[in-house]
């Protein structure tokens, strides 16, 4: 059995420089930033979940920051 292509890291040369330049955000509206009490801004935490392949595709194709993009897409859709 073959294994799929690590969709994380690029591996040939032209992927890799198109991630480079890509830019890390996409333009958009200002980005949602959370504060904790008194403005202190919320820590981040390691943590571990499974997601569908094709909703981590959409957030991966523009680049470098997709994890800050679904962190985004999450306090949108939880109000916070």
């Amino acid at each position: 059995m073959t294994r799929p292509p690590n969709r994380y890291r690029p591996t040939d040369a032209l992927s890799i420089a198109e991630a480079v330049f890509k830019p890390a955000t996409p333009p958009s509206a200002e980005p949602v930033r959370a504060q904790g009490k008194g403005g202190v801004p919320v820590s981040k935490e390691l943590v571990s979940i499974k997601l569908d392949s094709d909703l981590i595709a959409h957030f991966q194709e523009d680049g470098p920051g997709w994890q800050e993009r679904i962190n985004d897409a999450l306090r949108r859709a939880t109000g916070l």
